[in-house]
């Protein structure tokens, strides 16, 4: 059967917009559900980073660093969920201002702001280590991350000088935290977030496939463009985790209902939080999967989208 549509689109003003009935209810604060009638008052608001509170430069603007302050002020609970390091997230938490939780390896980690301590992790299994390390292997050497960011370093590799091009411009940048090893068979870990390797899109969406071929559903894959350099990133990591389960781990500390987030993001790794959220709201700049995932479009990163749709949550309070 095919699946049907989450919300019609509409062309209002040069962007794409979700104008379905219960896009419409929801997006002003009530439930269309047939016996739920009651008004729904968001209190916590997960935001992703790359693609959608950065611009397309990698920044915080002006008008975003005040959309997520005036949020705060008006009591809700905001909540950064990227696929980002808690080492390359802490300056802009800082930047923010944020304190609480945050979200990050795409959800394998929940990390205390203040301190780095993790509330909450989903590991790769240690069985699986050295089939996903050998199949991702002819790639070149795949990056291992580790939760050790207290050991000052958070990434492990080895044979640097056989990485690919796009992934040597990435280690480039970051040698300060990376740390090359003789093996990475050797390295037998109990706390891997992920294995990931960077490429062509063609390349590594075929790789994607004889991934989830190998491994079914015992292994979880991402593969997402590479906001910051060139190429793409295919991801290995444990099934369990995700944006979505590392974010409803801080709902329920919390005693927030998933009818009461708000979510906004704009790529494969937040599809499931848009879904799932109370409302889901999706950058211009979103591939067309994840905006048709979404309750609304707003406009893209360009184009100051997430102060928009961060607007339009405080407006539904």
């Amino acid at each position: 059967m095919d699946r049907v549509p989450r919300f019609q689109l509409r062309l209002d003003r040069g962007h794409w917009h979700p104008a379905g009935e219960r896009t419409l209810d929801r997006a002003c604060g009530s439930l269309a559900c047939g016996r739920h009638t009651k008004p729904v008052k968001y209190k916590l608001l997960a935001l992703d980073l790359d693609g959608t509170l950065l611009d397309p430069y990698g920044k915080l603007t002006h008008a975003v660093r005040e959309a997520v302050a005036s949020a705060r002020r008006r009591g809700l609970e905001v909540v950064l969920c990227t696929g980002r390091r808690y080492r390359t997230t802490l300056p802009l938490l800082s930047e923010l201002g944020l304190e609480g939780c945050v979200v990050v390896n795409n959800g394998a980690l929940v990390k205390q702001i203040a301190t780095g301590r993790t509330l909450h992790s989903h590991f790769l299994q240690p069985d699986l280590y050295p089939d996903a390390l050998g199949f991702l292997r002819p790639q070149g050497p795949p990056l291992l991350y580790v939760d050790t960011y207290e050991q000052g370093f958070d990434v492990l590799t080895d044979a640097i000088g056989d990485a690919h091009e796009y992934q040597l411009e990435y280690l480039d940048d970051h040698s300060e935290h990376i740390r090359q090893v003789k093996d990475l068979a050797s390295e037998r870990r109990n706390d891997v977030i992920m294995l990931s390797t960077m490429g062509d899109v063609e390349t590594l969406t075929q790789l994607r496939a004889e991934a989830r071929k190998r491994f079914g559903e015992r292994i979880g894959t991402h593969l997402i463009q590479n906001k910051n350099y060139r190429g793409h990133i295919l991801e290995l990591f444990s099934p369990h985790s995700g944006k979505w389960a590392g974010l409803t781990f801080v709902a329920q500390q919390l005693g927030i209902e998933a009818t009461e987030i708000a979510a906004i993001g704009d790529d494969w790794n937040d599809e499931e939080i848009l879904r799932r959220a109370g409302l889901g709201i999706a950058m211009g700049n979103a591939v067309f999967e994840v905006q048709a995932a979404a309750d609304q479009v707003v406009r893209s990163n360009a184009e100051g989208g997430a102060a928009e749709a961060i607007e339009r949550v405080l407006l539904a309070l």
